[in-house]
């Protein structure tokens, strides 16, 4: 057994531990989402990326696809941790596995902070290949506004190998319409350079 796949066991255990723990409490109900990442770039193929999370009380279970590579397919189980009143915050560590293209073990995390209009997110993970050579940190970050409940502005920045190109990190500004269950929104990297990167999202909550 590798250490990815011991990790992953050893999460596992801990989660199976606490949900039957809270067996005699009242049952949360599962929630759901999905996301669709459309992306153009400039000089380079575009494609669709996406994310699918579960989620039952702590317990959080999220799936991935062509989000390490074009073609790559991931899997993570994690725990959330949350608090705050006036400033909240939200963390959920990750363990997972890639394969497809890109085969790793893939330790992560995923944390949020909330004051008044203003909230920040960040979603990083360790692609943790055997070549150390090939090691790498991908990261997505966003610095959000909401003028009204609906809309949602900022800024947004990631590290990421998908695209290719000059630029290690790509930059640009970013804006998101919410109504009822479901977001659409779009990020747009390297304005007006020719490096840019146009990124949809297209959001379901149920």
């Amino acid at each position: 057994m590798t250490a990815g796949s011991r990790a992953l066991a050893a999460l596992g255990a801990f989660i199976a531990t606490a949900v039957h723990a809270g067996e005699g409490e009242a049952t949360p109900a599962w929630e759901f989402a999905a996301t669709a990442y459309p992306t153009i770039v400039r000089g380079g193929g575009n494609y669709t990326s996406a994310v699918m999370v579960a989620q039952r009380a702590a317990l959080h279970l999220e799936a991935r696809v062509n989000y390490e590579s074009v073609g790559a397919r991931s899997a993570f189980i994690g725990w959330t941790f949350a608090g705050g009143e006036e400033l909240t915050w939200e963390l959920t560590p990750l363990l997972g596995s890639a394969w497809g293209t890109t085969k790793a073990f893939v330790p992560g995390m995923e944390a949020s902070l909330g004051w008044r209009r203003f909230d920040f997110y960040v979603e990083a993970e360790y692609v943790r290949f055997r070549e150390e050579s090939s090691r790498y940190l991908y990261a997505w970050s966003e610095l959000g506004y909401r003028p009204v409940e609906w809309l949602r502005v900022g800024l947004a920045a990631q590290r990421t190998r998908a695209y290719g190109g000059d630029r290690d990190v790509l930059r640009g500004p970013f804006a998101q319409v919410t109504w009822r269950q479901v977001t659409v929104g779009g990020f747009w990297f390297n304005p007006g350079s020719k490096d840019q990167v146009f990124v949809a999202s297209i959001s379901a909550v149920f």
